[in-house]
């Protein structure tokens, strides 16, 4: 499957993005090579910055196989993000559908005209207190089993130096190195031509995800936590903590009737009937 031509849209966003981002990160970026010559593929990227996709975007687009993210599909409809949104051909991602393989029929699409479909597969930013990656969701296991395409995991790190995760402002100076360390394709295999149950796409995204790590131990130079960090156990506990620092509930205090009262005074609580 040939490769899709860049376009005016994509190459106008590069006119727009590239000089700041030039300006404000070094670059070290590896493994290039990885990325399929032709044909449709999946990058399965970490997400430690509100700054990384366009840094990302910049360093996919220099190995010619442009990057097409998923998006919600209400972004597509309106203005000139939508025009934008469309021209450069974002995946639009139908989250109101009730089949999960229908939310992701528009990459789907995109991987078997021979596009590169970059996915986030943790979701959002991660949470994990060091910046590792967090368990995913399964819609890059989904979409790979369904086409049977390359998996390039990829890792990056210095974006989020530039632009911690969930501060709102950036920190310029010293001016921040972004790393990136694309690796060969995750070998899926076994997984084909199976029934893609819940079990089955959450052992996948979990082999992605561990090749995703991998690329980010090697750029760090450190080990990873054995576990990842899962943002609903998280919660889970999180609520758990909640309830056991609250105090015990009391009883509330039983309040007599006057009858009742009365009766115990070793009255009758007939009173109004005597001599009657």
């Amino acid at each position: 499957m040939p490769r899709r031509r860049i376009g005016f849209w994509y190459r106008f966003a590069a006119v727009l993005c590239k000089p700041p981002l030039v300006v404000l990160i070094k670059r070290d970026w590896r493994g290039m090579e990885h990325m399929p010559a032709e044909g449709g593929f999946i990058t399965a990227v970490n997400h430690n910055s509100h700054v990384d996709p366009f840094a990302y975007a910049h360093y996919q687009y220099n190995t010619g196989r442009v990057p097409r993210f998923l998006a919600k599909s209400g972004l597509f409809k309106k203005g000139f993000v939508g025009a934008a949104m469309r021209g450069t051909g974002q995946i639009p991602v139908y989250r109101e559908s009730t089949d999960a393989l229908s939310a992701f029929r528009a990459a789907i699409d995109a991987v078997e005209r021979g596009e590169c479909v970059a996915f986030y597969p943790e979701g959002t930013l991660t949470r994990d207190p060091d910046g590792w990656p967090m368990t995913a969701k399964t819609g890059a296991a989904r979409v790979a089993l369904q086409t049977k395409c390359p998996v390039i995991p990829v890792a990056q790190w210095g974006a989020n130096e530039l632009l911690p995760p969930y501060a709102k402002k950036p920190n310029l100076l010293p001016r921040k190195t972004h790393r990136v360390l694309a690796g060969p394709p995750v070998d899926l295999a076994r997984f084909y031509d199976k029934e893609m149950t819940p079990e089955l796409l959450k052992e996948a995204t979990e082999v992605i995800m561990a090749a995703v790590t991998r690329q980010l131990e090697e750029i760090r130079g450190e080990k990873a936590p054995a576990t990842p960090y899962d943002p609903r156990q998280e919660r889970i506990e999180q609520r758990r903590r909640t309830q056991a620092q609250k105090p015990p509930a009391q009883p509330e205090p039983r309040t007599e009737t006057p009858a009742r009262a009365r009766t115990q005074a070793g009255g009758t609580g007939r009173e109004g009937e005597i001599g009657t």
